[in-house]
Formats: structure tokens, C-alpha cells, sequence
């Protein structure tokens, strides 16, 4: 099987020899933190989890998402989260990496559907960044326990940027952008060379993690989902 699709280009390909028992052994060491194991893994099972997904885009998207995005976003979630996968098989491995796209896949078409100009309330305009920052995190289900506004814009923006600075580049930038400085997604999309979709994609998975790092700052905020 030839895989030639742009979103796997950065994997080294392995030759295609591996048995079932190879492919247990290699989610395992992909799972213990193993990269070249993963990239073999994505190698060998993207092609179909791609098609899958292409066959679900439907025609009208194709605009502003196609099947290489939704991939590339995957990827970089496997790479996150390979550490959660409970897959035994290669088979097993497929159906854990199309769950993260058909995930991304949704998020990406959800936001598009909506109305171009989205509604005005629901951007981040704060007059600083501090603000901004406690804006986001109440926008993502948390708040921050200072009683004094002003320290938790201050707290926040620390926390926030040294927050991004442990995400994936991309994901820190689409916040950045868009979240905290109100870009809007089209020009978010020239300045990172991708699609209107894939940028929906890299802030709801950006949002996703997010929440998970700060959920560890317990010092200073609290969930209140």
C-alpha cells in the first residue's frame, strides 16, 4: 500500500513486513513514549483512517476542509495522547486514531456552519492582556480564586503564557490569535498557511488541552462545570 498523502510526509515510512504481533508490541512501546513506534503505527494505518474521513467530508466543505487537515490535526493528537490508547491491534490502533478524527472532523464542520460573522459577545475583547487571559479561562469552564481582579489578571497571565509555552506550537498560536487578541479565523488561517477548518480544528483541540493543564494549576483556579 503506497501512502502519499501531505499530512504524512513527516513520518519516517517502515517497510510494511509487520505482523499482528509486531503491531501489539510496537502500541506498547509507542504507549511507554517510543515516537518512532507511533510514527510507524500512523504509517501504516493513516491511509485507511484518511479515506474514511474523506468519504465523510461532504462536498460543500471542500472549500475549507479536506482530509489532509483533519489528518494533520490527528497526528498531533496521537502524539499527545498515545499514552491514553487501549489498543492491542493495528486494527484496535485504526479505530482509536478515526475516533480523534471523526472528533476533529465534527468540531471542524460544527464551527463552520455557523454564521460567517460570528456574534461579537461571544469574542474576547478585554482592554489587556491580564483580562483577557481570566476571560478565556471563565470561557473554558474555569475561574480564577483571587479575589482581587486585578491579581487574577495578573495571576492568569502568567499561568496562560507559561501554559502555552508547553502546548504545541500551533495550538499556543491559534489561542494567542484568536482567543486573546480577537484575529479572525480567515486571517489566522493565511498567517498559518492552513485551512479556515484546520484552524477550527487546532482551537477546539488547543481549548481541549487547555483545560487539562489548567486543571493542574489547582493554586489558583477551580473548576466550575
Amino acid at each position: 500500500m503506497l501512502i502519499a498523502r501531505k499530512s504524512l510526509s513527516y513520518l519516517l515510512i517502515a517497510p510494511r513486513m509487520m505482523m499482528s504481533h509486531d503491531n501489539d508490541q510496537r502500541i506498547t512501546k509507542a504507549r511507554e513514549g517510543d515516537r518512532q513506534a507511533l510514527k510507524e503505527l500512523l504509517a501504516d494505518v493513516g491511509d485507511r483512517v484518511w479515506k474514511r474521513i474523506n468519504n465523510d467530508i461532504a462536498q460543500r466543505w471542500h472549500a475549507s476542509l479536506d482530509a489532509d487537515d483533519v489528518m494533520q490535526v490527528s497526528y498531533m493528537e496521537a502524539f499527545l495522547r498515545i499514552s491514553h490508547c487501549r489498543a492491542e491491534t493495528a486494527d484496535g490502533f485504526a479505530g482509536w486514531l478515526t475516533q480523534i478524527a471523526n472528533n476533529n472532523l465534527r468540531d471542524a464542520i460544527r464551527e463552520l456552519s455557523r454564521k460567517k460573522r460570528p456574534n461579537p459577545a461571544m469574542r474576547i475583547q478585554s482592554p489587556n492582556h491580564g483580562e483577557s487571559c481570566v476571560t478565556l479561562i471563565e470561557r473554558i469552564g474555569h475561574s480564577v480564586a483571587s479575589p482581587s481582579r486585578q491579581v487574577a489578571a495578573d495571576e492568569a497571565a502568567t499561568a496562560i503564557d507559561d501554559i502555552l509555552k508547553r502546548m504545541p506550537p500551533d495550538y499556543a498560536k491559534v489561542i494567542r490569535l484568536y482567543d486573546l487578541q480577537g484575529r479572525d479565523i480567515r486571517s489566522i488561517a493565511d498567517e498559518l498557511g492552513r485551512s479556515s477548518g484546520a484552524v477550527h480544528m487546532l482551537r477546539a483541540r488547543a481549548h481541549d488541552r487547555l483545560r487539562e493543564l489548567l486543571g493542574a494549576e489547582t493554586n489558583f483556579f477551580t473548576n466550575v462545570r
